[in-house]
């Protein structure tokens, strides 16, 4: 059964959702998004945490956890989990409808990612806060899930007690569940050569930059295959025109529905690193630094928080759709530690460009999502 939001709180969702769009929260400096967050959560009546995440990670803030108590002892806890920040911005904020939908005025992201999201659950909270919850409510906003997951990497998981759980982080229609996230890896090399005058003794340089050019040069790039991709996302180098450069650093990612695919993958970015440093008219010395930033997944086909994902889908008229994705959210954080979180698609368009966008109706649309979600959470027995 359907479980629908009112006209007054269709309205209010996306007044909120504009006011939080206009708070600009790129990672490390998610304070502003926060404080607006825990506002709104004590003014409805509930005990908000903040953890020690920012401090860990340079930032200005930790993650939030609040909780609403079910009307029912043996109701299940549900938690709903939504970031704070977002990409680095190109623009300032200013949130206006453009045929049906939310888009920057400028030209710059939106933060519907995710602060779509984190609309939507505080809506919920709004909601059951005022009639009671059909189930246990654990709230998680998280800091740093665009810079490899790192907020939820530094929280407490213990201090979770939830049967199951959602985030709505991803980019595509409403509808689609993400049954299966990759592994990814980040690459670090470091090249050192030897610095020398560009004119007048070029023989007697180096070139960091050189060696880095060559190991790029030689690594795969882009889709590898249907699971897998590999991506050099930034170079730095060098101190002037004039003068061979004596350091550079590449830095590039690895990742795959296959564990044992990117594995393989990183192993031979590696190698063409080696190889371009021990060449001949490279001759630099190398360190490299590989580390897992975040483990993929695959939901069991007969997973509970799954079913109950489905059937309020299809409650909502939305057709539910099984999908892989290349991408990773905070679900991956929680279900390499054992806890059964799946992620939803929210309807948010293109997210970390310039034309990012949400429709009014998808926005509308995860509030009743999120709202039949408990009930049907509710109804589940657990069997």
């Amino acid at each position: 059964m359907r479980v629908a939001a009112s006209e007054v709180e269709r309205r209010e969702l996306n007044d909120l959702f504009a006011e939080l769009c206009r708070i600009e929260s790129p990672s490390r400096q998610e304070r502003g998004c926060a404080d607006r967050i825990a506002a709104e959560l004590r003014a409805l009546g509930l005990e908000v945490s903040e953890d020690d995440a920012g401090r860990a990670l340079g930032g200005d803030c930790g993650n939030l956890l609040a909780e609403l108590p079910a009307a029912s002892a043996s109701a299940p806890t549900v938690l709903l989990c939504a970031h704070m920040d977002t990409v680095p911005l190109a623009a300032p904020v200013r949130p206006v409808l453009v045929d049906a939908g939310w888009e920057n005025e400028g030209a710059g992201i939106l933060g519907a990612d995710n602060k779509a999201a984190v609309a939507v659950i505080l809506a919920v909270a709004r909601r059951v806060a005022g009639s009671g919850a059909p189930v246990g409510l654990q709230l998680l906003f998280t800091v740093g899930e665009e810079t490899s997951l790192a907020g939820a990497r530094q929280f407490d998981v213990g201090r979770l007690h939830c049967d199951f759980g959602y985030v709505f982080d991803h980019d595509s229609p409403i509808g689609e569940v993400i049954v299966a996230s990759p592994t990814q890896y980040r690459l670090v090399a470091s090249f050192h050569g030897v610095a020398a005058h560009a004119g007048i003794a070029p023989e007697r340089g180096r070139s960091a930059i050189v060696a880095a050019a060559t190991a790029i040069a030689g690594m795969p790039n882009g889709r590898i295959d249907e699971e897998t991709t590999a991506n050099v996302g930034q170079i730095h180098g060098g101190t002037a025109m004039n003068v061979v450069p004596e350091h550079c650093e590449v830095v590039a990612e690895a990742r795959s529905l296959d564990p044992q695919r990117v594995e393989a993958l990183v192993a031979e970015l590696v190698g063409h690193v080696q190889d371009a440093a021990n060449l001949p008219h490279c001759e630099c010395d190398v360190d490299v630094d590989v580390a897992r930033s975040f483990s993929g997944y695959r939901v069991a086909p007969g997973d509970r928080a799954l079913a109950v994902a489905e059937a309020a889908l299809r409650d909502c008229a939305y057709a539910p759709r099984r999908v892989a994705s290349g991408g990773a959210s905070d679900a991956n954080v929680f279900q390499a530690l054992g806890l059964p979180i799946v992620n939803l698609a929210n309807g948010t368009e293109r997210d970390h460009e310039p034309t990012e966008r949400v429709s009014v109706a998808a926005l509308e649309g995860m509030l009743d999502v999120g709202l039949t979600l408990l009930q049907r959470a509710a109804e589940d027995t657990g069997g």
